[in-house]
């Protein structure tokens, strides 16, 4: 094993070239909330690149949020709850719109 083929790729090679996300609080919050707007069918699912609604599930996830937010209550930084904050608001005024409770 002198030489190592110069065609067989390192895996870390692959890895280096995808962007990866930076370790902070929206990228516990940004999974939650991108997926809540697929289910709201506020943005296609980039699987089957369509709409896809569903509004329990679209519940769920931002009940999670919530709850995300409640634990975490007088432990972030203020841009941070700023952030969970309006991220909540968009999709709760989402939500409400779409399950006929108020007219935006």
């Amino acid at each position: 094993m002198a030489n190592k083929d110069k065609n067989t790729k390192n895996p870390k090679d692959k890895e280096s070239k995808e962007p990866i996300p930076p370790l902070d609080f929206s990228s516990i919050v940004l999974p939650f909330f991108t997926q809540a707007l697929i289910k709201l069918g506020q943005i296609k699912d980039p699987i089957v690149n369509k709409e896809d609604e569903n509004l329990v599930l679209a519940k769920r996830l931002i009940d999670l949020l919530d709850l995300l937010n409640e634990r975490t209550k007088g432990n972030l930084k203020s841009e941070e709850e700023k952030f969970l904050s309006s991220c909540l608001h968009q999709l709760r005024m989402a939500y409400l719109e779409k399950a006929n409770i108020i007219k935006l």
